[in-house]
C-alpha cells in the first residue's frame, strides 16, 4: 500500500555558510572552504555531502552515561557536567553516570562554568557553592550582606561569582565575589569597563577568565575579558549588532569570537562570525554565515579551532551543521548534524549538546578536542534521543469512508522522535507532478516538552483543489481511488525527512441528489428553452450542461434510486402524461419509459422511503386531492410498484417536498406548503402513512419551488432549498435551510445562498 523513501528537506549551503568575506587585517585565520554542493528541498532521494567537509575523527568513549533527556549543557568540570531541562538542573558524573538534582528549573538559576563548582541560591539570597567533585559541604555566601548595592548573581566561573549591582545612584557595575578560606568574602568591582556600561552576561569561560558581554551606551553589544584573579577587564571588543542581536560568544587563551546579526542591503539578517586574535590588538576577522533568519548562531573555540552551528526552526531554510574551521590553514568539516548548548571544560576542550547521524550514536552530549592539525569528537553522554527520523507507523486506510469522519479525518503519523511536522498532499493530475490538491501542513509537540516518540495531526475534510487558484477551484473530492504522498520532517531542520506514498479510496453512502459522487447533492434546474444544467451543487460548484429539449417535460423530480443501484435517477412526465426515467452512471443514460396515463397528477415528488423497506418511493396527489404512494422496488425495468392512496384532501397545498427522514426514525418525511403561505411537516410513520401534520411556519408563498436536496452541509440532517424567481435581477437567489435532526425544530433559519441561474423554469 505505501513505500518509504528518506529525502532531504533542506540544503547545506557551506559556501556561504563559512566563506571568508573580509579581512580587516592580515590574521591568523585561513581562507574559507571550497565550495559544496546543496540539495534540493523535497526532491532528492538522498542527502548530499557537501564536498571539501570531512567529519572529524570520532574517537570512542570508553564510559557513555546517560544524558538527562530534554536537556541542555549548562556547564563542565573535570568531573561532571551539568545540564539544565524545563524542570530542574542536575550534575552527572562522568566516571559512573550518577545524577544528582541540585536546583529547580523554575526558580534561581544553577551558576558554573570550567569547574566542578555550582552555585544555587536560596529564597533568600543566599548563595550555596557545592564542589561536585569532593562532595563537601555547601559554602555560603549572603548577597543580602554585601555592601555597594543590591547584588544579582549572574555567573560564576570555578569559586568565583559575578554579580550585576544597582548602585544608590542608579548606575550598574559588575563585580566578583570570592569567599575565602578564613570565612571573609571580597566584593570587588570589576575595573576597566566604561562608564554607562550595563546588562551584563557572561557568554563564556575558562578557568580564572570570563568573556562578559554588556550593553555600551551606544545600545551595541561589547565583550570584555575580565581577570578574576584581579576583577579587571584586560581586553575589550565592539559588536557592531545592537544588544538584542548577539546571541554567542567564546574566548580561548589566543582568541575570542562572537556572532553579529546585521541587515543587509535588501533588508535581510545577514550572519557573521567574527574572531578577534587575543594576542594582536585589532586583528580580527570575519567569515559571512548566510541570511536565515532562525534561532542563532552558536560559537566556540578550542585550541586553534573555532566551531559553530545554527539550528533552524524551519525546515525548509538553510541551516548550518555544527563545523570546525582550523584558525591555521584546514577547510572547515562537519564536527556534529547539529548543536543546540555548548560549553567550554576546564582542560580548554568543548562539551557539546547536539546529535550524530552516525550508527549507535544519536542525541547526546560530546566532547570536541583540538589535536596536532585535527579536531576529534567523543560521545561523552547518550540522551537516547534519535537524531534521523523514522516514521513507526500512520493510519491511511485502504478505503477511506468520509461518512465516518463528517469533521475531518485525522491523517496521524507516529514517528521515533517529537518536534516534528507533516505535509499531506493527495491526488495527481494527469500532468505527472502536479497537485490537485491543497497541502494540509501540521506540527508536534517541540522537544523540550519531552522525549522519545511523538505523532503529528492533520485533519483533511474531503475536499480536493483544482490547483488552478480560481473562484469555487475548491470542491468535494469524488468517490474513488486517491494517490496520497506524505513528507514527515524534522522542524528543527536536523537529519533527513520521511516521504510515505500510498493509494487510499474514498467511500460514502450514496446520496439521492449526488450526481458527481462527491458526497453533496446537486441542484438541477431546466431553463424556459428546454436547457438541462446541474446548475451547483450544494457547496457551490460551478454549473455545467447536462442536455437540451427537456421543455417537453412539467413535471422533474430526482427520488434516488429506483433502480436497484446507488446512482440517483431522474423522473420525468411529458406532456401526454408519459413517466420516463433517466439513469445515471457517471452521466445521464438513454430515458426508459416507466409508466402512462400519469397525467392525473398536478404534483409528482420523489426522496423518501415512506414504508422503511430501504428504497425510495414516488408520491403523487391527483386534481381531487387524493394523495398516492408508489412504492419503489429497487427492479430496473420496473421501479414503481401498485399505487395505494394514503391521503385526501392534499389539494390545499401548492407545494409537496419528499424530505427524507427529518425526525431520526427509519420513516421517510414530507413537508407541505398550503395556498396562504404556511408550511406544514408530515411525519413518516414507517408503513406508508403519516402522523398528524404539525405546523413549522408562515411566509413561505414567497418562494416558486421548495427542494428537498438531501444533506447540502454533510452533517447527516436534510435540509431543504428555497427557489426564489428575481425578473428584476439577472440573478435567481435561493436560501438553504440546514436541517437539525430535531422534529420539534427541524430546519435552521434560511442562509442566502448562490444563484442557478436566469428565469429557471424548474428546478429539483
Amino acid at each position: 500500500m505505501s513505500q518509504t523513501n528518506s529525502i532531504t528537506l533542506r540544503s547545506r549551503r557551506l559556501t556561504a555558510a563559512i566563506t571568508a568575506a573580509l579581512a580587516v587585517t592580515a590574521g591568523t585565520l585561513a581562507a574559507a572552504p571550497a565550495a559544496v554542493a546543496s540539495t534540493t528541498a523535497v526532491a532528492s532521494t538522498t542527502a548530499v555531502a557537501p564536498a571539501a567537509v570531512s567529519a572529524p575523527a570520532a574517537t570512542t568513549t570508553a564510559n557513555v552515561v546517560p544524558f538527562p533527556v530534554a536537556s541542555e549543557i549548562v556547564s563542565a568540570g573535570t568531573t561532571g557536567f551539568l545540564s539544565k531541562s524545563s524542570t530542574e538542573y542536575r550534575w552527572t558524573r562522568y566516571a559512573d553516570g550518577t545524577s544528582t538534582a541540585v536546583g529547580a528549573g523554575g526558580r534561581a538559576p544553577v551558576l558554573g562554568a570550567a569547574s566542578d563548582v555550582v552555585v544555587t541560591e536560596t529564597d533568600d539570597l543566599v548563595l550555596q557553592l557545592r564542589d561536585m567533585a569532593t562532595g563537601a559541604a555547601p559554602v555560603e555566601i549572603d548577597l543580602k550582606t554585601l555592601g555597594g548595592g543590591v547584588n544579582i548573581a549572574i555567573a560564576a566561573v570555578g569559586s568565583t561569582v559575578l554579580t550585576s549591582v544597582t548602585a544608590s545612584t542608579g548606575a550598574t557595575e559588575l563585580h566578583t565575589v570570592v569567599r575565602d578560606s578564613d570565612g571573609s568574602v571580597r566584593n570587588r568591582v570589576v575595573t576597566g569597563l566604561p562608564a554607562g556600561a550595563d546588562a551584563f552576561t557572561v557568554a563564556s569561560a575558562l578557568p580564572g577568565t570570563a568573556l562578559v558581554a554588556y550593553r555600551g551606551v551606544t545600545g551595541k553589544t561589547h565583550y570584555a575579558v575580565v581577570d578574576l584573579a584581579t576583577s579587571a577587564a584586560t581586553e575589550t571588543y565592539e559588536n557592531t549588532a545592537p544588544a538584542s542581536d548577539s546571541p554567542s560568544a567564546a574566548v580561548s587563551a589566543t582568541h575570542v569570537a562572537w556572532v553579529e546579526n546585521t541587515t543587509d542591503a535588501n533588508g535581510r539578517t545577514q550572519k557573521s562570525v567574527v574572531v578577534a586574535d587575543r594576542t594582536k590588538p585589532g586583528v580580527t576577522e570575519r567569515f559571512s554565515v548566510g541570511t536565515t533568519a532562525v534561532t542563532g548562531v552558536k560559537v566556540g573555540l578550542t585550541g586553534s579551532w573555532l566551531v559553530y552551528g545554527e539550528d533552524a526552526t524551519d525546515p525548509f531554510s538553510d541551516r548550518l551543521p555544527f563545523v570546525a574551521k582550523s584558525l591555521a590553514t584546514d577547510p572547515a568539516r562537519e564536527v556534529l548534524e547539529h548543536a543546540t548548548s555548548l560549553t567550554t571544560a576546564p582542560d580548554g576542550t568543548l562539551l557539546v549538546r547536539g546529535g550524530s547521524l552516525a550508527d549507535n550514536e544519536g542525541e547526546g552530549l560530546y566532547r570536541v578536542t583540538a589535536g596536532d592539525g585535527d579536531v576529534t569528537r567523543s560521545l561523552v553522554a547518550r540522551s537516547g534521543e534519535p537524531t534521523q527520523l523514522a516514521v513507526t507507523g500512520h493510519n491511511i486506510p485502504e478505503v477511506l469512508d468520509l461518512d465516518k469522519y463528517r469533521g475531518g479525518f485525522p491523517f496521524t503519523f507516529d514517528a521515533n522522535r517529537r518536534n516534528i511536522g507533516v505535509t499531506v498532499v493527495l491526488g495527481l493530475d494527469e500532468v505527472p507532478g502536479y497537485y490537485r490538491t491543497y497541502k494540509w501542513e501540521g506540527r508536534a509537540a517541540s522537544r523540550v516538552a519531552g522525549s522519545g516518540s511523538g505523532s503529528v495531526s492533520v485533519s483533511w475534510n474531503g475536499w480536493t483543489d483544482d490547483g488552478y487558484g480560481e473562484w469555487l477551484s475548491v470542491r468535494p473530492i469524488n468517490n474513488g481511488p486517491l494517490t496520497w504522498d506524505v513528507w514527515v520532517y524534522p522542524l528543527d531542520g536536523v537529519g533527513q525527512s520521511v516521504k510515505l506514498s500510498g493509494t487510499t479510496t474514498i467511500t460514502r453512502a450514496p446520496r439521492r441528489h449526488d450526481f458527481d459522487d462527491n458526497g453533496y447533492p446537486d441542484l438541477l434546474t431546466i431553463d424556459p428553452v428546454g436547457k438541462l444544467e446541474v446548475a451547483y451543487d450544494a457547496r457551490g460548484h460551478n454549473s455545467s450542461e447536462w442536455g437540451t429539449g427537456w421543455n417537453i417535460y412539467d413535471r422533474v423530480s430526482t427520488p434516488g434510486n429506483l433502480g436497484g443501484d446507488t446512482n440517483p435517477e431522474i423522473i420525468a412526465r411529458d406532456k401526454s402524461g408519459g413517466l420516463w426515467i433517466y439513469p445515471y452512471d457517471k452521466g445521464l443514460k438513454p430515458r426508459v419509459q416507466i409508466g402512462t396515463g400519469w397525467g392525473i397528477y398536478d404534483k409528482i415528488v420523489g426522496g423518501s422511503d415512506l414504508n422503511a423497506d430501504g428504497k425510495a418511493d414516488v408520491l403523487a396527489t391527483d386534481k381531487n386531492g387524493g394523495l398516492w404512494l408508489y412504492p419503489g422496488t429497487g427492479e430496473t425495468n420496473a421501479p414503481l410498484g401498485a399505487r395505494k392512496q394514503i391521503g385526501t384532501g392534499w389539494g390545499i397545498y401548492n407545494e409537496i417536498t419528499a424530505t427524507g427522514n427529518l425526525a431520526g426514525d427509519p420513516a421517510g418525511d414530507l413537508v407541505a406548503r398550503d395556498r396562504d403561505g404556511v408550511l406544514w411537516m408530515y411525519l413518516g410513520t414507517g408503513d406508508g402513512t403519516f402522523a398528524p401534520r404539525v405546523k413549522l411556519g408562515g411566509g413561505w408563498n414567497a418562494y416558486s419551488r421548495i427542494v428537498s436536496i438531501g444533506d447540502g452541509n454533510n452533517d447527516g440532517h436534510p435540509d431543504l432549498i428555497a427557489y426564489l424567481s428575481n425578473p428584476s435581477d439577472p440573478r435567481e437567489i435561493v436560501y438553504r435551510y440546514q436541517g437539525t435532526g430535531d422534529w420539534r425544530a427541524p430546519f435552521k433559519a434560511g442562509v442566502l445562498g448562490w444563484a442557478p441561474g436566469q428565469g429557471a423554469s424548474q428546478i429539483f
